[in-house]
């Protein structure tokens, strides 16, 4: 039977939910701009009204409970109190306000009597809303008894429990256990509190006695902390005369429960809340307290509190509901609690009912259903009263939907569904309004729309009626409506048009239509361009401290330049451009400029080009690149005698992969303060092992090096020193040298101070001759030099040098080779000279390379003319003459050394067409050897040099004259020129290249013709030889647009009388000269005072006539002698043995004879001097 109603019940609303669908537009929320364009009568809506629980705290002045309502016409207020009427204006002491349901209760009497529940009630002559259940409390002050507690008396070993009985209050309650002096109670594995605020004693032990055990009780939201009468504990000691085994028996126990009792309990809470579970056993040894949850894992966000003996879960939800348990054990055994945990749930709506307007004849649907464990209880109201007690001929209920058949205006109403458990209620107030309406149209007449092309746009039409309306859309006063598959009016009347084009500009009429009639509107619409980014911010990496530059420009529609922004974000925020002295982002033609860039200026910039209508967005990432910072917690480990072990963490290498790390060290004992490096290891380690030196107090530091830089150091180490040892090297870079026959000096570079390893350093100094056999003789010194006296001349000897300290001796030295004392000989005179070289090398030839290169070649000399040790060969050379001209001349000397022992060797940088001479000679440390027979040679013909003059002298409108030298190295034999001209102007654009060949070498002048007027021309101009042309020197200019009158008459420096009167000028200009010369030896030097006596004020009177005839003659000028004396000098010493000097000067050459330095020359010092004399003195 219920099965066959159930399928009944399904069939008519089935049938009805099919009907309504034919009006499923019927039903609408209703808009509050209505009421602004008609005056249409509104049922009542609560807009405010009081928490469900209004506290009345004491320290509040009053207690507003609230109410609020809107409707047309204003609703009413009325009131009940526990379900019956409240009048509140019938109560003088309350505190009203006209229009609102709002009354207060002042806090100055007994509040007691206000206590209960309320409910508002807003009723006009369309119906009546209700609010929410408004529970008014007044808490009591929670109090404590006054009673006296009698003394707790225990065992030691046996557990108890001090329990608190806290008052009543308003939640949240906190409960402390002091003493009289406010120290907390000590809480561990024994002794805890639980929930119910008892104090648990697993075992009592003798420092459980006193007399001063208090309960405090905490009520934060009434701002209340109430105290227990104090308790007393007395622990008895167990009797001495009990055997030790006696007194582990009564110790030593299983574990049993002191909370909760029992073996199973039951937990119920609402979702939401935190879940509790605590166990807490007593025993000895005190038990230890697992959890788990039967079946299941423990919920993740589960934590165990008070030493394990409180399980929380917080927030719970429905699947953290089952079966818990509790173990306690200890070695003597374990007990077990269950716990059955259920979670239920407050109402929730599932479809909460909606209000809406209909149209007469209708049929109305309103539906109400909630969720919630257990399940609420659906009530259904209208206007505020049962619905059982206004019966309605058209109206039915099934399950959880209100029907309304044929609805009439009469049926507008508020219905109130109710939905509750015993956890909680909700309320919902529904407005149905049955009317009928022509269309209201509430979008503004004459709205203008922009899109921008390619974009989608939306013009709205919201209408208001009843029946809903049928809304179209026209374009340009046509009556068509507009369709396509880019267009789509939408439910709430508004046209979409996708991917807008430029066609669709235009004017548009929405109509909105029903039963009761039409209304309409007009819109515009206006296609733009959009806007785009035409130069987009790129990736940068910059340094710190320096100024990035971000470029961004934008195109967009020409109608929004005043609207148009160009906007800068940096990680999604808007920069503020102040253009104040401080700040350092500055935006100039869209480059965004960052000035002084650190660290927190990195990330990513992005670019907004705005109009009203869109926007166009460029994004690049601004890395900003640094020195490493400093690593962060250097520590040693490791030690040993001569290492320790470095570790840290690098610091941020700032976009700049750390690429090494410099370790550093400091020692105190010679250079304090002074860091020196130590080693250095890749940037991907943050470990090394340095190896130390003996006897040193180091202190170590570390910096990182990146592409950027090196960064700052880390905090120094901790110190450590190392034990003293034995050296670990012996000297170095020693030096064997015999300045003095018969003597051999020693020297080395001392150990590094902290190369002493310890105390007590000393050199032992070995050597014997290495040509005969004999004994090491040694010496030990403190110094870093030993002399070897009588030793035979320019004899091998074999030398070794060993460090030791007062630890031992350091490792077996190297034995080196060295020469005693060069040897020496005597001239005429009895003044002692050292011996240099006696020979010169024979057999120089000389092998022309090219015109200006040759390869020189000898025969080296016997050792044993060497006298000493062989330094190397020196090539003099000079030019003679140039091959272009018979007269010979002693030229400048250059000088070539070429260090080692070698026969042949390379000369560059000869001059072409030239004759030279050359010698060679060797060398030792004592100096120059006799220098080779000379050897002449001839270089060939090359390239002339460049033009030193090429000028143009006269520019006519189709003529230009240029005038040239011949060069100053022809480097052979002239043989004519090339003159290149082409026409060339301020473009690109330029004419062809023509070449005149002068084919005369004595030419100096030339006339170009046929060229066109008032155009720029390129003139260039090489010297030729017969092997080629030498390089270009060149000059532009342009020619006029009309011819000069000089020009004409065939130039006025060619007139006769042009020429008469120059000659005169130049000899009135030299009468002058003359006359001024002569006053001058006349009159000699006149005093400053004399002239300032003349010439008061020199600014004034500008350039006078005296100025004209003073010069200088302090300028320092060629004598016209100096060339000769040079000849003279180099002349008088032709033959090899006066070129012994030449040697002085050197350049360096490789063994293979290539150039490693430049070649340099130098006139002899002798005529230098007189020259320089000669142009320091006056004329």
């Amino acid at each position: 039977m219920r099965s066959q109603r159930s399928l009944g019940v399904v069939a008519v609303l089935g049938l009805i939910s099919w009907f309504c669908a034919l009006y499923t537009t019927t039903a609408i929320d209703i808009p509050m701009e209505v009421l602004g364009h008609v005056n249409i009568e509104q049922l009542p809506t609560i807009t405010d009204q009081s928490p469900n629980t209004v506290i009345a705290f004491p320290f509040d002045e009053s207690f507003p409970v609230t109410c609020e309502a809107k409707g047309n016409p204003e609703p009413e207020f009325r009131w009940t109190k526990n379900g019956v009427e409240f009048d509140p204006f019938l109560d003088p002491r309350l505190m009203k306000e006209e229009n609102s349901g709002t009354f207060v209760i002042p806090n100055n009497g007994n509040l007691t009597e206000y206590q209960g529940i309320y409910r508002c009630y807003a009723s006009n002559k369309r119906g009546t809303a209700i609010s929410e259940e408004i529970e008014f409390y007044v808490p009591n002050v929670p109090k404590f008894p006054k009673e006296t507690l009698d003394p707790v008396v225990v065992e030691e070993g046996q557990a108890f429990t001090l329990q608190c009985d806290p008052p009543k209050g308003i939640p949240p309650l906190q409960i402390y256990w002091m003493t009289i002096n406010l120290q907390h109670i000590e809480q561990d594995e024994r002794v805890s509190m639980g929930l119910n605020g008892d104090l648990y004693f697993s075992h009592a032990e003798k420092k459980d006695s006193r007399r001063d055990y208090c309960c405090f009780a905490a009520f934060p939201r009434i701002r209340t902390i109430v105290q227990k009468t104090a308790m007393s504990v007395i622990v008895k000691t167990k009797k001495s005369d009990m055997s030790p085994g006696a007194a582990n028996a009564i110790l030593d126990r299983r574990p049993s429960l002191l909370t909760p009792s029992g073996v199973r309990s039951e937990t119920q809470l609402v979702k939401g809340e935190d879940l509790k579970l605590e166990c807490i056993a007593e025993g000895f040894p005190t038990p230890q307290v697992e959890w788990v949850k039967i079946g299941h894992q423990l919920p993740v966000r589960a934590k165990l509190e008070n030493h394990g003996k409180l399980l929380i879960v917080p927030t719970v939800e429905q699947e953290d509901s089952g079966k818990y348990m509790c173990k306690a054990k200890n070695p003597l055994g374990e007990t077990i609690h269950y716990f059955t945990v259920r979670v239920e749930e407050p109402p929730e709506w599932v479809f909460e009912p909606e209000s809406q307007l209909s149209m007469i004849g209708s049929e109305v649907l309103i539906k109400c259903s909630a969720s919630g464990t257990p399940q609420p209880t659906i009530t259904w109201r209208v206007n505020g009263v049962p619905l059982q007690n206004a019966p309605a001929a058209n109206r039915k209920t099934l399950d959880d939907t209100i029907i309304l058949h044929n609805a009439k205006e009469s049926d507008s109403a508020v219905y109130q569904c109710e939905a509750s458990n015993r956890h909680g209620s909700l309320l919902s107030n529904a407005n149905i309004m049955i009317m009928n309406l022509p269309p209201m149209i509430l979008t503004k007449e004459g709205e203008d729309y922009s899109a921008v092309q390619g974009n989608g746009v939306m013009m709205h039409c919201r209408v208001f009626s009843s029946p809903p309306s049928t809304i179209t859309w026209s374009r340009d006063d046509s009556s068509e409506s507009v369709e396509g598959p880019r267009l789509s009016v939408h439910d709430n009347g508004s046209l979409e048009i996708y991917s807008v084009e430029k066609d669709d500009m235009g004017q548009y009429t929405c109509l909105a239509k029903n039963t009761e009639g039409t209304s309409a509107i007009d819109a515009m619409l206006y296609v733009k361009d959009p806007t785009s980014i035409v130069v987009a911010p790129e990736d940068q990496q910059i340094l710190i401290g320096t100024t990035a530059q971000l470029s961004c420009l934008a195109e967009y529609d020409k109608s929004f330049s005043n609207d148009f922004q160009l906007l800068w974000e940096k990680d999604d925020i808007e920069l503020t451009l102040n253009y104040t002295e401080n700040s350092r982002y500055f935006v100039e033609d869209g480059t965004l400029q960052i000035i002084n860039v650190s660290h927190r200026d990195q990330g990513v910039y992005k670019c907004v080009a705005r109009t009203p209508v869109d926007r166009a967005t460029a994004s690049a990432l601004l890395m900003v690149l640094d020195v490493p910072d400093a690593p962060d917690n250097l520590v040693l480990s490791e030690h040993k005698s001569r290492s320790v072990k470095l570790k840290w963490f690098p610091g941020d290498d700032h976009n700049s992969s750390t690429t090494e790390f410099i370790i550093e060290y400091e020692e105190s004992q010679w250079e304090p303060g002074n860091w020196k490096e130590l080693l250095r290891v890749p940037g991907n380690h943050n470990s090394a092992v340095a190896q130390l030196h003996g006897h040193v107090d180091y202190c170590f530091r570390v910096s990182g090096v990146n592409a950027v830089g090196r960064g700052p150091p880390s905090e120094p180490s901790e110190r450590y020193k190392t034990s003293p040892a034995a050296p670990d090297k012996n000297p170095g870079n020693i030096k064997i040298e015999g300045h003095l026959p018969h003597e051999m000096d020693i020297n080395w570079e001392p150990l590094l101070l902290i190369e002493h390893n310890g105390p007590g350093l000393e050199y032992k100094v070995s050597y014997r001759r290495q040509d005969i056999e004999e004994d090491w003789k040694e010496h030990v010194v403190k110094r870093h030099s030993f002399v070897v006296k009588n030793t035979p001349t320019f004899v091998p000897y074999e030398i070794k040098i060993q460090a030791k300290n007062h630890q031992g001796w350091g490792p077996e030295p190297k034995i080196l080779t060295g020469y005693s004392g060069e040897d020496s000989f005597f001239w005429i005179c009895p003044k002692e000279v050292s011996s240099v070289p006696s020979a010169a090398p024979d057999d120089v030839a000389v092998e022309v390379m090219n015109s200006s290169l040759v390869k020189v070649s000898w025969m080296r000399v016997h050792k044993d003319k060497l006298h000493g040790h062989l330094g190397g060969y020196r090539i003099n050379w000079w030019r003679l003459r140039s091959l272009a001209e018979s007269k010979k001349s002693h030229g400048e000397k250059h000088t070539l050394t070429f260090p080692g022992d070698r026969n042949h060797a390379t000369i560059p940088g000869l001059t072409p067409f030239s004759e030279y001479s050359l010698i060679v000679m060797t060398f030792n440390g004592r100096g120059n050897g006799p220098g080779s027979h000379p050897v002449n040679f001839k270089t060939p013909e090359g390239v002339p040099e460049k033009n030193p003059v090429f000028r143009v002298t006269d520019v006519q409108k189709h003529t230009v004259s240029l005038v040239w030298d011949p060069p100053s190295e022809p480097n052979g034999i002239l043989t004519g020129y090339l003159l290149d001209y082409q026409f060339i102007n301020d473009t690109e654009e330029v004419g062809p290249q023509r070449t005149v060949d002068i084919s005369n070498p004595r030419t100096t002048k030339w006339i170009l013709r046929d060229l066109e007027p008032l155009s720029k021309y390129k003139f260039s101009l090489r010297s030729c030889t017969t092997v080629g042309c030498g390089p270009v020197v060149s000059e532009e200019s342009t020619t006029t647009l009309e011819t000069s009158l000089a020009s004409i008459h065939g130039g006025i420096s060619t007139q006769g009388w042009f020429i008469g009167l120059m000659s005169a000028i130049a000899l009135l200009t030299l009468i002058v000269l003359i006359a001024c010369f002569v006053n001058r030896n006349k009159g000699g030097k006149y005093s400053v005072k004399e002239k300032e006596d003349l010439h008061p004020d020199v600014e004034s009177q500008g350039m006078n006539d005296d100025t004209f005839c003073e010069f200088s003659d302090n300028d320092e000028k060629p004598l016209k002698g100096s060339q000769h004396s040079l000849s003279r000098e180099i002349k008088a010493g032709d033959s090899g043995d006066s070129l012994v000097d030449y040697g002085d000067e050197d350049a360096q050459f490789n063994e293979d004879g290539s150039f490693i330095g430049e070649y340099a020359g130098r006139k002899e010092k002798r005529v230098s001097a007189e020259i320089k004399a000669a142009t320091q003195t006056p004329a």
